[in-house]
Parts: C-alpha cells; sequence; structure tokens
C-alpha cells in the first residue's frame, strides 16, 4: 500500500521516498515551524493549493494545520496535498499538522543525509 509503484512518480507524496535519516533531519527542522496554511471545512481547494504552492517558493519545509472540521483525514489530505504538488513528498503526519518538504529546484538550501 505505501510502496511507490513502478508507474508512480518520485515524490509523489508516499512517504517511504524519503530514508528514515531523512525524514527525521527534515522533521527536526520542522518542530519550531509554525503552520502556514489551515485546511478546513472546504477542504483542499484550488486557492489553498496555489497558496502553498507560493510558499515553497520561499521555504522547503512548511507545516499545513487540517482543521477537525475538514471534510478528510488528515493522514489523507497530507497525501493528496504532496500528490497535487508537484515533487513534494509528506515527511510526517502529528496531530492534525502536515509536514512537507519540496526542494527548492534551482538552489536547495537543506542538504539531506
Amino acid at each position: 500500500m505505501f510502496g511507490r509503484e513502478e508507474n508512480q512518480p518520485k515524490g509523489s507524496g508516499i512517504i517511504d521516498t524519503l530514508t528514515t535519516k531523512q525524514r527525521a533531519y527534515l522533521k527536526k527542522l520542522a518542530h519550531p515551524l509554525k503552520p502556514i496554511h489551515q485546511i478546513g471545512k472546504e477542504g483542499l481547494t484550488v486557492s489553498g493549493i496555489r497558496a502553498i504552492r507560493e510558499a515553497f517558493n520561499t521555504r522547503e519545509v512548511l507545516k499545513v494545520k487540517v482543521q477537525d472540521s475538514a471534510p478528510a483525514a488528515v493522514q489523507e489530505t497530507g497525501q493528496e496535498l504532496a500528490a497535487r504538488l508537484e515533487n513534494t513528498h509528506l515527511v510526517q503526519v502529528i496531530g492534525r499538522t502536515v509536514v512537507l518538504y519540496r526542494p527548492d529546484p534551482d538552489d536547495p538550501g537543506i542538504e539531506l543525509p
């Protein structure tokens, strides 16, 4: 279920595309961050995805808060976000918070172990 299919692109949101060591490193970087976006009763909207995509222009790791009123489960929402945002990895779901990672294609600031 969580293994990457052969025809599935790398970075499509499946957690195991990052090694355990890489995930631990990204979790450490994400710990002090505040969520930059909230997903509420409307669920994932086009404008919400656009806002998150734009946030990745200035950072590589970010948090998204999923409210209790969101129509989908937190894990499901995180996986859908990672799948809809190109080259994005779902790092962690902790409580109602999703941690996402997308390396900068031009100038990566985070060097994964």
